[in-house]
């Protein structure tokens, strides 16, 4: 079969909760011919997000879960796509680069990559801390798994969503999913690659709901260094086939 004639059913996945300055200034942008699917979740907004996006005729669907991890396999479980993009509406992630994932996804790939870290690609978002966190991290992904990744955390990426339970990532609901992506998918023997996309400040909020709290990143980094240790160690794909 030539992979490159492949066209997968595409769900853009936006999680929403409280951002109703940066949807005005992002939501314009995005083309809704990109995607066969354009899947909101909001997380109870009391800011007018959910009406905007209601009267610029977008379905947004209801959050029954709490948090934006569990936010995240809702929607997955939801979505009608072979391919899932999970996009973030607060200005963070460049939504004319949707296509470039799709086409990438399209061409036979099972994972794209946004990374903000590759060529020209910068991230106007980290601080001093989270971009430190970012490389080593990313570093300790390459060299635990004989990767080449310039980017192991970005949230914003095309994957195809039988993969979630190919690489039984659904048993690990409450660890960062696109981190085992990567990590399983590398060891899965997937075919992943990176797109340049830079990632611009957000718009109109302060912090993010990944990382909730004074000290939520310090314990973000707890988890995603448990996730890639325990990978690391234990998954052995080939004892699972």
């Amino acid at each position: 079969m030539d992979n490159s004639k492949l066209k997968f059913i595409t769900t853009l996945f936006i999680p929403v909760k409280n951002e109703i300055d940066a949807l005005k200034v992002i939501m314009p942008r995005i083309d809704k011919s990109w995607c066969d699917e354009i899947l909101i979740l909001d997380g109870s907004s009391d800011d007018g997000s959910k009406e905007y996006l209601v009267s610029k005729g977008y379905n947004v669907v209801h959050q029954k879960s709490k948090g934006v991890k569990a936010a995240f396999w809702e929607a997955f479980e939801l979505a009608k796509g072979d391919v899932i993009i999970p996009f973030s509406p607060d200005g963070n992630s460049i939504p004319e680069d949707i296509p470039r994932l799709i086409e990438k996804i399209n061409a036979g790939y099972d994972i794209v990559v946004a990374s903000r870290y590759k060529g020209d690609a910068i991230s106007e978002d980290d601080d001093f801390i989270s971009g430190i966190a970012n490389k080593f991290f990313t570093s300790l992904i390459n060299i635990l798994f004989s990767t080449k990744y310039t980017d192991g955390l970005v949230m914003y990426k095309a994957f195809k969503k039988s993969h979630l339970y190919t690489l039984e990532i659904d048993k690990f609901k409450s660890d960062f999913s696109e981190i085992m992506l990567l990590t399983r998918g590398a060891r899965y023997g997937l075919k992943i690659t990176e797109i340049s996309s830079s990632e611009p400040p957000r718009i109109g909020v302060q912090g993010s709901r990944a990382h909730p709290g004074v000290l939520g990143k310090y314990k973000s980094a707890l988890v995603l260094l448990k996730s890639i240790l325990r990978d690391a160690l234990f998954y052995h794909p080939s004892l699972n086939r």
